[in-house]
């Protein structure tokens, strides 16, 4: 089973959205199917093939998930953040404030769900294969 050590030197590589891929990939590789990211306070459940859990500690400050989401404004932030143009902590920024509760990814779909406060689906995206 991974460690959190290992996801943390993982994901310390991530500088954008553009790193995205090559983390999902090491992810894969250290043995996790699926995460749960809360963007709140940043904290995450990774599970393996066995379904068994480790939860991170809070990555940064309480964030308040806005009621109301909007859709297309988190579409043209995502894009942006894929793109390079802003860090993960701005990522969790607007995430918060366009009113994406939290992500969920398939490694083995290679897909990531964006949820709002209600639990309905935001985007459905593909992770792009590096």
């Amino acid at each position: 089973m991974f460690t959190l050590e290992q996801i943390k030197n993982a994901h310390a590589k991530v500088k954008s959205g553009a790193d995205f891929p090559k983390y999902i990939q090491e992810l894969q590789q250290l043995g996790v199917v699926d995460y749960e990211t809360f963007v709140s306070d940043g904290h995450t459940i990774f599970k393996d093939k066995e379904n068994r859990a480790l939860k991170s500690e809070s990555n940064y400050a309480s964030l308040v998930i806005a009621d109301k989401s909007d859709r297309l404004e988190f579409q043209k932030k995502l894009q942006e953040h894929q793109q390079g143009k802003t860090n993960y902590p701005t990522f969790c920024e607007d995430c918060a404030r366009l009113g994406v509760e939290k992500w969920m990814v398939d490694i083995n779909k290679m897909t990531c769900t964006y949820y709002d406060k209600a639990g309905q689906e935001m985007l459905l995206e593909t992770i792009p294969s590096i």
